[in-house]
């Protein structure tokens, strides 16, 4: 089963919600946010999770997504 990481705008900045963290990880920036998403998707992966990482935009709209394969080791 694929895990997905999202990362949402939230009032003052960026939360990065994973099904496994009971709090979202808040930054205030959205590149941030989307390093500490990325560092753990790969993470995740090594230990052979597939993970998926979905970027919203601040209008809801989604503005991209990266599938990590367990066979990557890289973000």
């Amino acid at each position: 089963m694929v895990s997905v990481i999202s990362i949402e705008p939230v009032e003052n900045g960026w939360a990065v919600r994973h099904p496994g963290f009971e709090n979202p990880q808040l930054f205030m920036s959205g590149a941030k946010a989307e390093d500490a998403a990325m560092r753990l998707g790969s993470r995740l992966a090594q230990s052979g999770q597939p993970t998926e990482v979905v970027v919203y935009l601040r209008d809801g709209a989604l503005a991209g997504r990266r599938v990590c394969r367990p066979a990557e080791t890289s973000a």
